[in-house]
């Protein structure tokens, strides 16, 4: 039987301890609303009262880059479907299930890929446990009849307190041991430690107090019935440390906040701008809305007189200009221009096709991140269920970007071009279909006509009006 004390619960990673607030902040960055807002993200000005301070922070809009910029990468890598072969898996009673519902809550196993995949690009990496409840049966058929199968439990990195990981004979680093947040309400918290031995429940009140007298309460215990911790983690980019990966957000999140407090610059001018401020002595009746009358004694100094202090809105293309900079920087480093970029912004067609081929790299880094997770959940899949995975997972390489208004152009010309050859069009006509269809089974039937069908070299082929007579010669 495992013991546990109290400081080895609650210890945390030193990685832990020194992302948590990156992970904060672009979590709010992400989910933006009230949240952001609550954040206490704006600059503070010299001498404002708190009460000024959280009336300009619920006035500051949010324009919120970080979710676009992770939902465009999210939407091109499952775009196109990854092919999955279950290999001996295919065979499994349960693997529909599991497919239907692969958290036990409803939800497919596709929405957990995609759910683990947005949060290893906020976060840097996502972990995933394949746990098989711990139900004795007598028979195969039993367990089938009762679906009890293994099931995936997503895990963002503020709820991984620690981990171990250990170098095998072999070479292979191996994570040993792990520490889990399941639950966390009125300062008592539910964690779950997993070693390759054992798994351990256990309780834990006062959790977020240096230091308390209470000692853990062992809730459950039970053996590793497969001898290996079945964590996976899904990298968004790998760092130098192992269970550390590398957010998308890292810079577009500073330059989302600083572009918040350019709005909140921008809102106060619009507010000063509109509503001037009237400069009084106090024995004069005076206010400075609309159609007011300001009553001043016959004797006083010129000097004395009210007057009005307003803005000049002059500065506000300034503040817009530096916003539009920060928002060109976000889409540089996301290689974005071409996607997030308006018409102003549109580059040339070389440096249109660098950035494709930038996003397209970054994009395919990421599929081979996801490829490599899958594998792993379906190895673990078929180790709880007695078998061993011997199929392939395969997420698209390419992206297929392109700029296709400026292919359709192109390939006009270059059908137009006379070219004496019928290969050559049809190679054309096959390019034309793919700027135009992205559906493979479809671009595959599309080729087969194009070959089959002959047609006029080194012109567009017009179809014939109906009763009109065609010349020979």
């Amino acid at each position: 039987m495992a013991s546990y004390k109290r400081d080895f619960l609650t210890a945390r990673h030193d990685d832990y301890e020194s992302k948590f607030n990156d992970w904060n902040f672009h979590l709010l960055s992400y989910l933006g609303g009230q949240d952001y807002q609550n954040g206490y993200l704006l600059n503070r000005y010299v001498l404002e009262s708190d009460e000024e301070y959280i009336k300009r922070m619920n006035n500051t809009p949010i324009d919120n880059h970080c979710k676009n910029v992770v939902q465009i990468y999210s939407s091109f890598l499952f775009r196109v479907p990854p092919t999955r072969n279950y290999g001996s898996l295919s065979g499994d009673e349960q693997l529909n299930n599991f497919l239907k519902d692969a958290d036990l809550d409803g939800r497919s196993f596709d929405n957990i890929i995609r759910e683990m995949q947005i949060n290893a690009s906020i976060y840097g990496t996502c972990w995933a446990i394949m746990d098989k409840p711990a139900v004795q049966t007598e028979t195969r058929a039993e367990e089938i009849q009762l679906d009890i199968r293994p099931y995936l439990s997503v895990y963002t990195p503020e709820n991984v307190l620690n981990w171990q990981f250990q170098r095998m004979i072999n070479g292979r680093y191996e994570l040993v041991s792990l520490t889990l947040l399941e639950n966390l309400q009125n300062d008592v918290a539910t964690i779950r430690v997993w070693t390759k031995e054992d798994i351990s429940t256990l309780m834990v009140k006062d959790f977020n107090k240096g230091y308390s007298t209470s000692q853990p309460i062992l809730v459950d215990e039970m053996p590793n019935m497969i001898n290996e911790i079945p964590a996976v983690i899904l990298y968004n980019q790998k760092s130098q440390k192992r269970g550390i990966g590398i957010s998308d957000l890292q810079d577009v999140a500073e330059l989302q906040k600083a572009i918040y407090n350019d709005y909140s610059e921008i809102e106060q001018l619009i507010r000063l701008s509109n509503h001037p401020s009237l400069v009084k002595t106090p024995n004069v009746e005076a206010s400075a809305g609309a159609g007011s009358i300001i009553e001043m004694p016959e004797d006083m100094e010129p000097n004395l007189k009210p007057y009005i202090i307003q803005p000049s809105s002059q500065s506000l293309d300034g503040i817009m200009s530096n916003i539009q900079m920060k928002v060109d920087a976000i889409n540089r480093v996301t290689h974005m221009g071409s996607v997030r970029g308006t018409e102003k912004t549109i580059n040339s067609g070389i440096a249109l096709q660098t950035e494709f081929e930038l996003l397209n790299a970054r994009l395919s880094e990421k599929a081979d991140y996801l490829e490599n997770a899958e594998e792993h959940i379906w190895r673990l899949f078929a180790k709880w269920q007695d078998k061993e995975f011997d199929g392939e997972i395969e997420y698209p390489d390419s992206f297929n970007l392109r700029d296709y208004s400026a292919d359709l152009q192109f390939l006009q010309v270059a059908k137009a071009s006379g070219v004496s050859s019928d290969t050559f069009a049809k190679e054309v006509d096959k390019q034309i279909a793919r700027a135009v269809v992205e559906d493979d089974d479809k671009l595959a039937d599309i080729d087969s006509e194009i070959e089959a069908k002959p047609r006029p070299i080194g012109q567009f082929s017009t179809p014939a009006i109906e009763g009109e007579e065609v010349a020979e010669g």
